[in-house]
């Protein structure tokens, strides 16, 4: 069975300026960033579709990924898969004191057993720690700086919540946040009736900002939540193509409200267990 070693080596021969794959040698640390996003969806795609045999593929490739990356600071002389793994073994034994009281990662200390808050609470702490001594480089002029803009814009929304009410700047229980979610959508109300669509996109950023904002008061991770919603959708709308093949009819030649009763069966279907409203 090939080792971790073997692969390494495998990327350093398709990098070979005088005999790797011409497609590899073209390749910057630009160009994979799009491969990197791709291969990291696919893994969430199999946890999500329960498909565990094809794990080990997917967590291949994303490996992959970190293997480029690494080649890349090698030929640069920056870095090399070793200092990958170093940097991060170092910050995990670091963000774990209740596991690693004396920083060695293979030490045998006896320690109280700490609740999830307590755990959190310490994690919080060790990375606002990590982010204020970043802060002391010029570069860094707020606490915002290093949360990446390539994130999902959801997930993006919920990390810039998260660092500000590090500081205080949030509101105290979910509530109001809901409050803010009913105020964002009469604004939306509002940009609609006067016809600006300029207007209309950004009160609909400010409403969907503001149900992220929600999701996290609730401790929902809104991307799963919004998979969720989209495989939901796409059930019920088979549902109703596979219902109107059956009867010989093509969805365009069907009304919206013969769509919708299908819609409500398809619904009513997958709630039988619960009884259907």
């Amino acid at each position: 069975m090939y080792q971790l070693d073997d692969l390494l080596h495998l990327m350093a021969r398709l990098r070979d300026p005088q005999h790797g794959c011409p497609w590899d040698l073209q390749q910057d640390w630009r160009s994979i960033v799009p491969h990197t996003l791709e291969e990291a969806y696919e893994v969430a795609d199999v946890i999500e579709r329960d498909d565990l045999d094809a794990l080990p593929g997917e967590l291949g490739d994303l490996l992959f990924q970190v293997v480029y990356y690494s080649q890349f600071g090698r030929e640069q002389g920056r870095f090399g898969f070793a200092e990958v793994v170093d940097a991060i073994t170092r910050k995990l034994v670091r963000r774990h004191p209740h596991v690693f009281p004396d920083g060695d990662l293979y030490g045998a200390a006896e320690l109280p057993r700490l609740d999830e808050a307590q755990i959190k609470r310490r994690w919080e702490q060790i990375k606002a720690e990590e982010r204020a001594e970043k802060a002391a480089a010029p570069q860094q002029l707020s606490l915002l700086d290093d949360v990446p803009l390539v994130l999902p814009a959801l997930n993006r929304a919920v990390k810039l919540q998260k660092r500000a009410a590090q500081v205080g700047f949030d509101w105290p229980e979910a509530l109001p946040v809901l409050d803010k979610v009913r105020e964002e959508l009469d604004e939306v109300l509002e940009a609609m009736s006067i016809g600006d669509p300029a207007a209309v996109e950004e009160e609909l950023g400010d409403l969907l900002f503001s149900v992220a904002n929600l999701t996290r008061h609730l401790k929902v991770d809104p991307e799963t939540a919004l998979r969720g919603a989209n495989a939901k959708f796409e059930r019920r709308f088979r549902f109703i193509e596979q219902a109107l093949r059956e009867s010989g009819r093509a969805i365009e030649n069907c009304t919206l409200e013969e769509l919708d009763a299908l819609w409500s069966r398809a619904k009513c279907e997958e709630q039988q267990a619960f009884g259907c409203s």
